[in-house]
């Protein structure tokens, strides 16, 4: 099966043969408090503490939050606003200076045999790792893992489509940790009670699929599909779609059709906190576009971009564009004192600033409305958007949207139609 709509944007794949690497860690990290979609966590240190590696620093601050740890052996020296790379605003964070030992707390690892653990109990402990999707969104994970008694998951989907141009991070996890990622998968159908899990990658990444594959030989209930290459068919609704050939509800969610869908890079996430006992401190992150030093890198959560271009030896003298993500859906940033989060997947630097002169009025040439894959009609969105007509707007679901950028990239008339969008979902939330 295949969804509708979509695009084929050039894939620039430039890294997927360079294997994981680690960058040296920096002197100081900038630690937000908000990692994640949902409330901040709550700082439990103070200015002046000593904290080790992998010590719970922040508390999630009810259900939809999560703990934050450090992943660093140091002195808490500032708790400040500091500016987020995806929220665009300036946010408290705990700043830490590292004492460069890397002292370790002792890591529990009470849950190694899982089974003889009622998943209640092991999603309690995946909250308090602060696990988090790390395909993007940094849900918090215990909650995706909670659905109401009334929601019977029948299927789990491991995410490994990646299908944002230049990212290769996950592409790389799944070479070289298919283990943890079956095993994660296995945690998850565990706790959810699943009877299939399944692992999906396009099929650009040749090299993952047989590493998994070998990995699955001998697990039944665990299937590797491989999908065809568009995007954005690593988003869930469309991977749904893709795979089992179900449509999830407007306003609803994967499990109103019994399925969970897990990034890859999360799964192996949940496997390092039940099997090791280790929070989520650091994470893969691609570094790529017009820099001679490109790669794929394991590094700490709240290292600054300075830190890492610093460590690479980058020249980003003629640098004019910085995006956190993929160039589809990441966010640009206007400074190079912004840290990693959770949700980071890349960095990608660019010569060009790619930013069109203006914009046209919109030639009904219905383009965007051909490869929308939520079946909207972003064409009716922007214009009723660009005259703030909100009653008309709302009649074309802009909640739907799942912000691809599929729209944007086909108008021919460059028409910002992803920024007015989410423009006019902040609006219509004010006015509730």
């Amino acid at each position: 099966m295949k969804f509708f709509g979509g695009v084929h944007p050039k894939e620039n794949k430039v890294t997927k043969h360079y294997r994981i690497d680690n960058i040296t860690y920096p002197q100081f990290v900038y630690l937000h408090l908000s990692q994640h979609t949902g409330k901040p966590s709550v700082p439990i240190v103070k200015i002046g503490d000593y904290v080790l590696r992998g010590q719970k620093i922040a508390e999630a601050d009810g259900w939809v939050s999560t703990t934050l740890h450090s992943p660093v052996s140091g002195k808490v020296v500032d708790i400040k606003e500091v500016y987020h790379p995806t929220l665009n605003k300036f946010m408290p964070a705990v700043v830490i200076e590292s004492d460069g030992h890397k002292k370790s707390v002792e890591f529990n690892t009470k849950y190694k045999e899982y089974y003889r653990y009622s998943p209640q109990e092991l999603v309690e402990f995946i909250k308090e790792c602060g696990i988090v999707g790390l395909g993007g969104a940094a849900f918090p994970t215990h909650v995706k893992l909670s659905p109401p008694k009334d929601k019977v998951i029948d299927y789990v989907i491991a995410n490994g489509c990646e299908c944002e141009p230049y990212l290769t991070c996950d592409d790389r996890v799944m070479q070289e940790y298919p283990y943890e990622i079956v095993e994660g998968l296995k945690i998850v159908m565990y706790i959810l009670n699943a009877l299939k899990g399944y692992i999906v990658v396009e099929d650009n990444k040749p090299e993952a699929y047989e590493k998994l594959k070998e990995k699955v030989a001998e697990t039944p209930n665990i299937e590797i599909k491989v999908v065809k290459t568009k995007y954005p068919q690593g988003a869930e609704k469309q991977l749904i779609k893709a795979v089992l050939n179900k449509e999830v509800p407007s306003g609803g969610l994967p499990m109103d059709v019994g399925v969970v869908v897990q990034n890859v890079s999360t799964l192996v996430a949940i496997y390092n906190a039940i099997i090791k006992g280790f929070p989520l401190i650091e994470r893969v992150i691609t570094i790529s576009g017009d820099v001679e030093r490109k790669g794929n890198f394991l590094v700490p959560i709240g290292i600054l971009l300075k830190d890492i271009i610093k460590t690479l030896n980058i020249d980003i003298s003629e640098i004019k564009k910085i995006i956190f993500g993929g160039p589809m859906m990441g966010i640009a940033q206007s400074s190079i004192e912004v840290p990693v989060v959770k949700g980071t997947s890349g960095i990608l630097l660019f010569k060009d600033n790619f930013v069109p002169d203006g914009y046209m009025q919109c030639i009904r040439c219905s383009k965007c409305v051909m490869v929308c894959p939520m079946k909207l009609m972003p064409n009716f969105l922007s214009l009723y958007i660009e005259h703030e007509k909100w009653d008309k707007v709302q009649l074309f679901s802009p909640f739907d949207c799942i912000e691809c950028g599929c729209c944007s990239y086909v108008c021919v008339a460059k028409r910002p139609i992803v920024a007015q969008i989410k423009y006019a979902k902040s609006v219509l939330i004010s006015k509730k």
